[in-house]
């Protein structure tokens, strides 16, 4: 009992090994902490990654606000427990291609009517003011947007394949909203929706 209370060996009894167990328990405790870190690790990078992606801008359907190249943060639970708005920039699966992802702005939520016309997209009949698409549009139409579905368009609205082509986006489909453009470091920017898109007044 004694020895098991002692905090260093006492030259008093070289011989009795005690020198060698408190070597053996510190290496012990050594690995503990070490695959202790280790598994912490990889929790906090499976929680992060079930939280979250990071994806790779391909293409240039939404320029001027994303360029090729840049890498973005995205938010998978975002809408958990709600849906998009208007304006927000959404990662969502690419119509019948499930292993590829489009990058593209909301424009119309379930029960909206959207219709673009003179180079203006209106949300029921309300003008929208996006001052950061690369030119307005030079095609018209008008859609209906279905319930739990999403119309969605590139900034870049003349070299965009998006729902003035191939239609709606379902709920199922998307896989979150951008956050951040995180890469390059003299990119970084907070994608904000609130207050980009509003009504012309």
């Amino acid at each position: 009992m004694l020895d098991t209370l002692q905090s260093e060996p006492t030259s008093a009894n070289p011989a009795d090994g005690s020198s060698g167990k408190s070597k053996r328990s510190g290496c012990l405790g050594f690995f503990i902490d070490t695959v202790e870190t280790i598994l912490l690790a990889l929790v906090l990078f499976l929680a992060i990654n079930a939280l979250s992606a990071r994806v790779r801008v391909e293409n240039v359907s939404m320029k001027p606000t994303l360029q090729e190249g840049e890498f973005l943060l995205v938010n998978r639970v975002a809408y958990t427990f709600g849906q998009p708005s208007i304006g927000d920039i959404i990662v969502f699966h690419a119509p019948g291609a499930s292993d590829m992802d489009y990058i593209k702005r909301v424009i119309g939520l379930p029960g909206d009517q959207v219709r673009i016309t003179d180079g203006i997209v209106y949300v029921n009949n309300q003008p929208l003011y996006e001052p950061y698409i690369a030119e307005s549009p030079r095609y018209t139409g008008t859609w209906d947007v279905p319930q739990n579905e999403y119309f969605v368009l590139g900034d870049n609205r003349n070299n965009s394949s998006d729902s003035h082509m191939w239609g709606f986006v379902p709920h199922e489909d998307i896989v979150g909203r951008a956050l951040l453009i995180y890469w390059p470091l003299s990119e970084i920017t907070l994608l904000r929706s609130s207050g980009i898109v509003t009504a012309i007044q």
